[in-house]
């Protein structure tokens, strides 16, 4: 009861990738000065011109048929499979072998780190690369642009009723730099964010000798329990303590708190 039991990975850390994050999309954002992508709901990865490095710096074991046509200069993007498919995509890269699931991986680029120009020369070396390169599991996420605000969000409802996650801004004159930024922007329908797992509180009723909540800290420290969004099997076996969880909810209350703390994920990518 209660196990958490998790997958655990080889000793293969090397250096974390310095990568661009995002930041929230605000009303005030004028949309004319960004590109637009679909945000992918994969696993971060950087590839370095001859290796493929997680988010976490883990070195990644694919098979050599997979990057054999990748170019020799840096990527940054997703690991993806399609829509919904976030844990398949985990569960074929936490393996660290090269083995024949892969075969349904693609690393879908969205940005060049090494690259000096601005947002929009990159978007044009995007575009020279992917007529250049001809490889299977190599794609690289469409990038266009908006006239407004109200085509944005169509376009962010249309991209949720098909089941994609939201929406990724990059400012045109941006240049790719470590850490958060207003260059690179991120917008969905909910507020997405992440946790640690602290504990649990013993479900009842039909819940009753199983998990009824889980006690979570968030990254500004708030402490809280989430007792929505779980599947049975996951009130059998819930996030192990100490783990990672994504949530997703409403708004903040006066004190903080996240209101309306749904369960999403454990985020156990390397």
């Amino acid at each position: 009861f209660f196990l958490g039991l998790f997958l655990s990975l080889p000793s293969r850390a090397i250096d974390k990738p310095e990568l661009m994050l995002a930041k929230v999309f605000q009303p005030s954002v004028k949309v004319t000065d960004y590109w637009v992508s679909e945000k992918l709901d994969g696993v971060r990865a950087r590839w370095n011109g001859h290796q493929l490095i997680s988010r976490g710096g883990i070195l990644l074991i694919v098979p050599s048929w997979f990057v054999i046509d990748f170019p020799n200069t840096s990527l940054d993007g997703e690991l993806w499979i399609a829509r919904g498919k976030y844990q398949k995509t985990v569960s074929i890269i936490r393996k660290q072998k090269a083995h024949s699931g892969w075969q349904q991986v693609k690393f879908m680029v969205f940005d060049l780190p090494e690259h000096l120009g601005i947002f929009s020369d990159r978007v044009a070396a995007m575009r020279d690369l992917n007529i250049q390169i001809q490889s299977t599991y190599l794609g690289f996420i469409s990038q266009y642009q908006l006239g407004s605000n109200k085509e944005l969000m169509l376009q962010l409802n249309a991209i949720t009723d098909q089941g994609g996650e939201g929406l990724m801004l990059h400012h045109k004159l941006g240049l790719y730099h470590r850490g958060r930024s207003n260059d690179l922007l991120k917008l969905k329908l909910f507020t997405d964010a992440e946790a640690t797992a602290l504990d649990y509180r013993a479900g009842k009723g039909k819940f009753t000798g199983k998990m009824g909540a889980i006690k979570v800290k968030s990254d500004t420290g708030k402490v809280f329990y989430i007792g929505s969004g779980f599947s049975h099997k996951e009130r059998e076996n819930p996030p192990a303590i100490g783990s990672t969880i994504s949530f997703r909810h409403q708004g903040l209350t006066d004190s903080g708190i996240p209101r309306f703390a749904v369960f999403i994920r454990v985020r156990n990518e390397p």
